[in-house]
């Protein structure tokens, strides 16, 4: 009987070890961005593999949402679209909160993938639903908001 305790005890402690390892437990952050006439609530993307993932694989992204990647520092961030399949407008805002550059970024359906390069440094990144900038009136050197 003791035997069976064990292996049922030691069954379960694996599974939260597995659970734990692949983040099944994280809390997810979420914060706003806010732009001259709209606020957007974000996922926070502040780790690599966060950041690689993005929204790939999402068949949709709910009005009024999007992700906020976070880098280190200011730098310049290339993205692309590969394995992601809903348009975006991507947002490079600098560390003083302006935005430094807008692309409108469509679905790769072939490789080599188009890379949407803001030749401009920037610390955060935002991704929203195609069409948030234009619905909105948000431009390069707008100020954001990050709360």
């Amino acid at each position: 009987m003791r035997k069976k305790y064990f292996f049922i005890v030691a069954g379960i402690f694996i599974v939260v070890i597995l659970l734990v390892k692949f983040n099944f437990f994280k809390n997810e952050e979420k914060k706003e961005v806010c732009f001259s006439s709209k606020c957007v609530e974000v996922e926070i993307a502040d780790s690599e593999n966060e950041r690689m993932q993005g929204l790939m694989f999402r068949t949709s992204l709910d009005e009024n949402k999007g992700m906020l990647f976070v880098f280190d520092k200011s730098e310049n961030y290339p993205f692309w679209m590969k394995n992601t399949l809903i348009p975006l407008n991507i947002i490079w805002i600098g560390e003083n909160f302006k935005i430094v550059y807008i692309a409108n970024a469509v679905p790769c359906r072939e490789e080599p993938c188009e890379i949407y390069n803001p030749q401009k440094n920037a610390k955060y990144v935002v991704e929203v639903n195609e069409g948030f900038v234009e619905e909105n009136g948000v431009e390069v050197g707008d100020e954001v908001e990050i709360r």
